[in-house]
């Protein structure tokens, strides 16, 4: 399962979710428990959609442009976009129901 979350930047963002399916964008850092605790929960949803929802996951202390421009104000922020708008967002460590719910929504 590891290597289906991929890794962007404030650099690369644009560019990945210029893609037709739907992009699910992990907004977390390194020193934060609850992203801690989720980063499985995202590699197994990355794993279960593979083919219908891109996973990508970005650092926001290393790339804070992004953090704000879409104004992510708590860790981890779980954003949903399609045709590279963001359409859904879920913030915390939250059940994987209420994740699988958000994902449902836009695909």
């Amino acid at each position: 399962m590891a290597g289906l979350v991929r890794e962007i930047t404030d650099d690369t963002f644009k560019e990945e979710l210029s893609v037709a399916e739907p992009v699910l964008v992990d907004f977390w850092a390194p020193w934060c428990g609850p992203c801690r605790m989720i980063a499985p929960l995202v590699e197994e949803l990355a794993a279960k959609y593979q083919g219908r929802l891109k996973v990508t996951k970005i650092n926001v202390d290393e790339n804070p442009l992004l953090a704000t421009r879409y104004n992510i104000r708590g860790i981890p922020t779980l954003g949903l976009f399609k045709g590279g708008e963001l359409v859904d967002q879920v913030v915390g460590a939250v059940p994987k129901a209420q994740l699988e719910s958000a994902i449902a929504r836009v695909l």
